[in-house]
């Protein structure tokens, strides 16, 4: 698994290991989801569900609070205008 200092955006995913992986959403696409695990120091790594081998996108803890407060002031709603 890997360390805290070589966690970087793009790694595989397997290499977070396979637990503590989430959901936090899933629709009606068949099964294909975004999955979420909150890394040890308080960033975030999200992998496709289908491809759970591929490439984590990370996040920082801070990253993720501007994109939430963000996301829910409706400043992301142009991505499925």
């Amino acid at each position: 698994m890997a360390t805290e200092g070589s966690v970087y955006s793009g790694m595989p995913a397997g290499e977070l290991g396979t637990e503590g992986w989430e959901k936090p959403w899933s629709g009606t696409n068949g099964g294909s989801c975004v999955e979420a695990k909150r890394l040890p120091d308080g960033s975030v790594a999200f992998r496709q569900s289908r491809d759970p081998e591929g490439p984590a996108l990370v996040y920082s803890r801070e990253e993720m609070i501007v994109f939430l407060e963000g996301a829910k002031s409706g400043r992301a709603d142009f991505l499925v205008a």
